[in-house]
């Protein structure tokens, strides 16, 4: 592990990483569909991320979150990586990303 990594650098190749993962119903990444409300990265390097999903009932509420605790832990300079699941408030296609909406054709 590098030792000059800071805590925001890991935050950016941590949102790159969830860039990579997609929604399976959805040809858009979970990022810019607005499905992470947070990233927290402490100065050990265990990254906690707040998100939620499109429904309580989501066909992939079982393996998103795994999927991103995984992939993220993946990082070289990540200690650990928690994925933590909330509906609080509940997804709304207002937090999806301009990107999110162009590439779904709703602007």
């Amino acid at each position: 592990m590098s030792e000059t990594i800071d805590t925001t650098e890991l935050g950016e190749k941590i949102v790159k990483v969830l860039k990579s993962i997609y929604d399976p119903e959805i040809p858009v990444d979970i990022y810019e569909l607005g499905l992470i409300y947070d990233v927290f990265v402490n100065e050990d390097y265990d990254v906690k991320i707040l998100m939620t999903l499109t429904t309580p009932n989501c066909p992939v509420a079982e393996t998103l979150p795994l999927e991103v605790e995984e992939k993220v832990k993946s990082l070289d300079a990540v200690n650990s990586a928690e994925v933590e699941i909330t509906f609080d408030p509940p997804w709304s296609q207002d937090l999806m990303s301009e990107e999110a909406k162009l590439e779904l054709g709703m602007l």
